[in-house]
């Protein structure tokens, strides 16, 4: 018996030091996530970086837009996407997995490639571009451009969110809807999406702060335009090294707003996890 109960003895010991380590590396990655955050957070109210802004229209004119921008970029998206969601949430097809691939390589392609090709495409030599510049719809370094930039990066977001609402509806639910002579149109509007609504609203708050933080793109295709195309995130590229404290305190209001919306998402989110269950 000893010697068993010296092998468990060295098994705990063994477990626990196996648990002190995994703890001690997320921990330490944790750290790394978290620290310039909370660095930022601590420096803006610290130096109370909001009392010594010189210049706080330029931070007005910057929010204002990037709300006005962000709030046409979630209609565009919900009006766009939830129809391409359904679809693909429901439906086969042959090139489904192409199309699945080209909607979501936006969240993985390098900001200034987006750019790039939004300039390929809607630039006044552009494929698309050229046809609206002989229209007179001249769309680079223009409040469109700040919308498609933004629409382009985000849009992938909400349509994930929105898949997964519709495909996570029971079909029995709709088999039932269907006897009492729900079809087309009727089915959609108060069978299915009453029921993958959370997801649905999850994503569009996901793809709302995806489209407040957009940089890369928005610099190459729209520009940084006071006034006309800067938006909140490149202001803080702009006055990062005339006014710090400008650029902290328009951070700290991103910082917040991504937070919030993060999460009010998870909370969504959650809900239509315990809904489908």
């Amino acid at each position: 018996m000893l010697p068993n109960h010296r092998k468990t003895s060295a098994q705990r010991q063994s477990l626990s030091a196996d648990r002190l380590l995994v703890f001690a590396v997320s921990a330490f990655a944790f750290l790394l996530l978290a620290a310039p955050v909370l660095v930022l957070l601590a420096r803006g109210l610290s130096s109370r970086a909001w009392e010594g802004l010189p210049d706080s229209g330029t931070i007005l004119s910057a929010t204002l837009l990037s709300f006005a921008s962000t709030g046409a970029v979630v209609c565009l998206t919900a009006a766009l996407g939830t129809p391409l969601a359904f679809v693909l949430s429901r439906y086969n097809f042959r090139g489904k997995r192409f199309v699945s691939l080209f909607i979501e390589l936006p969240i993985v392609m390098p900001p200034a490639v987006a750019g790039l090709a939004l300039l390929l495409t809607f630039g006044r030599a552009g494929v698309i571009g050229s046809f609206l510049a002989d229209a007179g719809i001249i769309v680079p370094f223009s409040i469109l451009a700040v919308i498609i930039a933004q629409f382009f990066i985000s849009a992938p977001f909400y349509i994930r969110s929105a898949q997964v609402g519709f495909a996570s509806i029971a079909a029995e639910i709709e088999d039932a809807a269907r006897v009492d002579g729900a079809y087309g149109w009727l089915m959609f509007w108060y069978i299915i999406l009453p029921i993958a609504w959370r997801a649905l609203i999850s994503g569009m708050i996901l793809s709302w702060a995806r489209a407040l933080g957009e940089f890369g793109a928005t610099i190459l295709f729209a520009g940084n335009l006071q006034g006309k195309t800067q938006t909140m995130p490149l202001l803080v590229y702009s006055i990062f090294e005339r006014d710090i404290d400008a650029a902290i305190w328009t951070g700290l209001i991103l910082i917040v707003l991504a937070m919030i919306a993060l999460f009010l998402s998870q909370g969504f989110a959650r809900a239509q996890d315990r809904l489908s269950r």
